[in-house]
């Protein structure tokens, strides 16, 4: 009799994929994730004798843990193929103690890419249980849970129910609130660039500007106006001469292969991803997808890695399509990139990479979902380009005399373009690059002096978080690990400890409360370097050198004297958090509208509650002016009646005022920007969408006015247009379209002849009684709308 082999993996969409390469003597069956774990309703940590954990099956998985014990009775060997990290060997120990499984018929099998190759080969390898991961995550575990279930009462009771607190959540959290301070406290300083616009002695030669860069060698700053007309008065009547043209090939170097962080920070910058749903994608390409003519596939490597590493495999493998598709002058002399990670990194896997380079993006196109495509398409040109040879440039930089004054140009053009053929990576702020081309100069050449430009600048404030920066101070800073990032900054937004405006990530009242709270009362929980330091303990308890207990006793000792020391000062105290006040003015009494929580997210209330029950949508100011009457630009969403869906437009404040006299009827689908136009000082705006977009005047008197035909959008039907018009706002009365008039006749014709008529159909009259059950339920809709306009007052208040 052949022996039956079972193999248990996390996902129905992995065992289909792991079972179709393992063949007849191989049933693979899916845990669908955890089937063990700590108690909902209890600590599930035995304090007082050395931190046993009571672990309990989970409610409502009682049929799959009878199906996989029937199953592994059966079975000759069972195979635990859990995810290649410690929640994956977790899930394997945790399934190892539930099913009652004995070591002699028990093997652990990883799969770092779900190919034939390699789920073949990893069965005829297996090990045993690692038994240091498995401590390593419930050291995790069990700490997490102890902050969680004996510090979130402690927010409930002082704060408002319904928080939490949590060692990585506290510490983004307390990094997002710094920074906001940071840009609050924030002082500009005045600075000033002079740029001479020079010309050649040949009237050929294109004019060019260089920019002021010091005196007598020496780098200075310009701080004010006077200073820039020293400079002025000190060189325009001088000779102006080349003193030295330095030319040189650039080299730049492709990116370094994804790791789960830098994955996701780009799938934010590049494809406005969430980190939540970039790994929701991410696993689904991992665990497999139906490929015609393959079956099913998974398409990358393991997705939570900070490895830079790739297999000599997989190297080899880019390098013969590198070479087949590009030439050999695209892959590099030297041999192929290596890339070292960091020394915090763990490496147990390789970096992030396409199962197959040769399956390229647009082959797959059409079996795979569009953000799957999207996200593949992004793995796989990182991985290529990262294989590539580098991008050269062709780079001269002119250093040029007046007046024992130095004024500076370089320009570069791309020579070879190497690695920018696949792919070139994004940045977290999106600038356009002014570098104009430089005229052939010659050392000592005399050059004429058109005129000055000069400009007044302001030092900014460093920028706020957004997903993909905060996840990359989080890496830097060694908070948290490649699992954590993406639901830590899920989870403060849930809270809303923070909230995102755009794409930026702002500190809420609420925010500034918790961590004020937890600084004052748990330093050590909300300190950067502690929180950074325990990571590293954790992973010597994976490397084998330090007990999981001893881990958490010594983190628990200091915390649980902090937590009984706040309980006894904080006793009979309720911790009040700030109202949000917003710049709306509430239009039924006229009080300074306020930021609340509901339901369904935050909204503007009156705080007069009850004699005011005013509430409305939560809106974004934007930067600029309305260009009809000066007022400020407010971003608005709406909901299309057509179709269901959100959509987002520009307009003035005063769109909707009572004040028939303030009322302005500003309303655009194009962003504003803080830049005025040059020409007319009106607000700039620019096309909606991601990557830089160069802004337009749409000022019709000044002559950088675009058009809107010319802005790039698709122009869209007259009916459609006045329909969206309708549905924000902009449009009083709705004219009736051809069709509606068209109606209407009908209708009149029909009532005409209504007379002639002698009998009503069954059809008709059961129309009749319908339309009468409808008018009938009219007054009961208009309480309906009333109880929920106070229910929202009520949320207000609360």
């Amino acid at each position: 009799m052949a022996k039956q082999s079972l193999v248990i993996v996390e996902s129905p969409a992995k065992a289909k994929t792991i079972g179709k390469y393992l063949g007849k003597d191989f049933t693979v069956k899916a845990c669908m994730g955890h089937l063990r774990d700590l108690p909902k309703s209890t600590l599930g940590v035995d304090l007082e004798h050395d931190f046993e954990p009571v672990y309990k099956p989970i409610k409502g998985k009682e049929e799959i843990i009878s199906d996989l014990k029937k199953a592994a009775k059966s079975a000759d060997t069972v195979y635990l193929a859990t995810d290649p990290d410690r929640e994956g060997e977790a899930i394997s120990w945790h399934l190892k103690q539930l099913l009652n499984l004995p070591d002699d018929k028990t093997r652990r099998v990883t799969f770092n890419e779900i190919t034939k190759k390699v789920v073949q080969e990893s069965i005829q390898e297996p090990r045993d249980i690692d038994q240091n991961l498995v401590d390593a995550q419930q050291a995790r575990r069990i700490l997490d849970r102890i902050v969680g279930y004996e510090l979130s009462p402690l927010l409930w009771k002082k704060i408002r129910r319904g928080l939490s607190a949590g060692r990585v959540q506290s510490v983004a959290t307390r990094m997002v609130d710094d920074r906001d301070r940071e840009i609050e406290a924030f002082q500009p300083e005045e600075y000033w660039t002079l740029d001479a616009n020079l010309l050649g002695n040949d009237l050929k030669k294109m004019a060019f500007a260089a920019r002021y860069y010091g005196k007598n060698g020496k780098k200075a700053e310009l701080k004010s106006a006077a200073e820039v007309d020293e400079v002025v008065r000190e060189t325009e009547n001088a000779v102006f001469s080349v003193k030295s043209v330095k030319r040189a090939d650039k080299q730049r170097s492709p990116s370094p292969p994804f790791t789960t962080s830098t994955m996701q920070q780009e799938a934010s910058r590049k494809l406005s991803m969430t980190p939540r749903r970039t790994m929701a994608i991410a696993q689904q390409l991992y665990e497999g997808v139906d490929i015609e003519g393959e079956g099913t596939v998974g398409l990358i490597t393991y997705m939570r890695t900070d490895s830079l590493r790739l297999s000599e495999e997989a190297v080899a493998a880019a390098r013969e399509f590198i070479v087949g598709r590009y030439g050999q002058n695209y892959y590099p002399v030297k041999g192929p990139n290596h890339y070292k990670a960091k020394a915090t990194a763990q490496d147990a896997h390789e970096a992030i990479r396409p199962s197959n380079v040769n399956w390229t993006p647009e082959m797959l196109k059409k079996d795979l979902t569009g953000e799957q495509y999207r996200l593949y398409r992004l793995i796989w040109s990182r991985f290529v380009a990262c294989q590539m040879a580098n991008a050269v440039y062709d780079s001269v930089a002119v250093e040029i005399e007046a007046a024992e004054h130095s004024f500076r140009a370089s320009a570069s053009s791309l020579k070879f373009a190497g690695y920018t053929a696949v792919y070139e990576e994004g940045r977290d702020e999106e600038k356009e690059e002014k570098e104009s081309p430089l005229p052939a100069l010659q050392e000592g050449e005399q050059l004429a002096l058109r005129d000055f430009s000069r400009d007044q600048h302001f030092t900014q404030p460093p920028a706020h978080y957004t997903d993909a920066t905060l996840i990359r101070a989080m890496e830097e800073q060694g908070i948290g690990r490649p699992s954590t990032y993406a639901p830590t900054v899920s989870t403060i937004l849930d809270r809303e400890y923070v909230v995102k405006e755009g794409k930026y990530l702002h500190i809420t009242n609420l925010g500034r409360v918790v961590t004020a709270l937890m600084k004052e009362r748990f330093s050590d929980i909300a300190d950067l370097k502690f929180t950074a330091n325990m990571e590293q303990r954790l992973d010597s308890v994976e490397e084998g050198a330090t007990p999981w207990k001893s881990v958490l006793r010594d983190f628990y000792g200091e915390f649980d004297h902090d937590l009984k020391q706040a309980e006894q000062e904080l006793d009979g105290v309720r911790i009040k958090v700030p109202d949000e006040v917003s710049e709306e003015i509430c239009p039924e009494c006229g009080r300074n509208l306020v930021i609340k929580s509901g339901r369904f997210g935050r909204f503007l209330a009156c705080p007069g509650y009850p004699e005011c029950s005013f509430t409305m949508p939560l809106v974004v100011e934007m930067p600029g002016r309305c260009p009809k009457c000066g007022g400020r630009i407010m971003k608005r969403t709406g909901t299309s009646k057509k179709t269901g869906k959100q959509y987002t437009y520009y307009c003035c404040e005063h769109m909707n005022s009572r004040d028939e006299s303030a009322k302005c009827d500003f309303m655009t689908w194009d962003v504003p920007v803080k830049d005025d136009c040059p020409v007319c000082g009106h607000t700039m705006f620019k096309k909606a969408g991601r990557g830089f977009k160069k802004p337009f005047c749409i000022n019709p008197e000044c002559s950088n006015f675009l058009p809107e035909d010319q802005r790039g959008y698709p122009k869209k039907p007259a009916a459609e247009a006045k329909s969206e018009e309708a549905e924000t706002g902009t449009e009083e009365a709705k004219p009736a379209t051809k069709k509606s008039a068209a109606k209407k006749a009908a209708s009149e014709k029909a009532a005409a002849k209504k007379p002639a008529a002698k009998k009503t159909t069954a059809k008709t009259a059961t129309k009749k009684t319908a339309a009468k059950k409808t008018t009938a339920k009219k007054p009961a809709a208009s309480k309906a709308a009333a109880k929920t306009k106070k229910q929202d007052a009520e949320e207000a208040e609360s």
